[in-house]
């Protein structure tokens, strides 16, 4: 099917009161699991390529055009995304390659920085027909910093939506990039106070440090994207890990990487059906 608009799927979402999961690609092996797991919980899904990945791969383009071939081929919808974009060059081929949305990532300046940059971005993106999320109250853990104390405040988001034009905002109430235990403590009162107060659907980063039972309750206290990359990645690296311990005479990548790619897609279905998503059309 076609590519599906972010806004198409995370609107809706946000005004059932419904979760939408948004998952990290860094290579093939994720993008096929991610769409699997899409397909097995008949929920749509966001796939996200960050700035990090596409320097990975070298430029944005092999890996773009590898999660848009295999989103265009999922039955329920799915959305490619490109998150915490820091360089507005890569917004500009992001949208040039046909992404659905972009998360601007400009939350290390201080707020009127932050403000004037977001806008402009936002700007060209929404003159192309592209969605738009940024991040207001750094939530930390980029780049090895552990702040999961940051938090937003909620008269201020409501300003910086208005003052921005953004179609999503990443708001900091516990959570922290790359934690590998899920034990972060979120603030479902600030959640729902930033519920009341913004006028966009709420993006929860770093939920990979958050627990199964406290992402439902982050849904309903008013999260609608749930952004998950670290998780998946341990549970990847861990079938890896396994299958070469199995095996040390292993050459062939498929032996290793395939399971690790199973295991994905379990494990991307399971939360899934616990964000409590939109269903679709069987």
């Amino acid at each position: 099917m076609p590519l599906t608009p972010t806004g198409d799927i995370v609107g809706p979402a946000a005004e059932a009161g419904c979760g939408v999961g948004a998952f990290n690609v860094i290579q093939l092996e994720h993008v096929e699991a991610l769409v699997a797991a899409g397909e097995r919980a008949q929920a749509p899904v966001v796939l996200q390529i960050s700035e990090n990945a596409a320097r990975y791969h070298g430029a944005l383009d092999p890996i773009a055009a590898a999660t848009i071939a295999a989103a265009r081929r999922s039955a329920p919808p799915v959305a490619v995304h490109l998150d915490h974009a820091e360089d507005e060059e890569l917004v500009h081929r992001a949208v040039a390659l046909g992404f659905g949305s972009v998360m601007f990532d400009a939350s290390r300046l201080d707020y009127a920085d932050n403000v004037r940059r977001t806008r402009e971005v936002a700007a060209f993106c929404h003159d192309h027909g592209v969605w738009v999320e940024a991040e207001l109250g750094e939530v930390g853990g980029k780049d090895g910093v552990h702040a999961p104390g940051a938090r937003t405040d909620p008269d201020q988001a409501a300003e910086f939506v208005a003052a921005t034009g953004v179609d999503a905002l990443a708001v900091a109430v516990g959570s922290s990039h790359a934690m590998l235990e899920r034990t972060a403590a979120l603030d479902f009162a600030l959640i729902a106070r930033l519920r009341a107060a913004v006028p966009v659907p709420l993006v929860l980063h770093g939920s990979s440090g958050v627990a199964d039972a406290d992402l439902a309750r982050a849904v309903d206290a008013g999260m609608t994207k749930i952004n998950i990359a670290t998780h998946l990645n341990h549970v990847f690296t861990a079938e890896v890990r396994r299958r070469l311990a199995a095996d040390p005479a292993v050459v062939d990548t498929r032996k290793y990487l395939a399971p690790a790619r199973a295991a994905v897609a379990d494990e991307a279905a399971r939360l899934l059906g616990m964000l409590r998503p939109l269903p679709t059309p069987r």
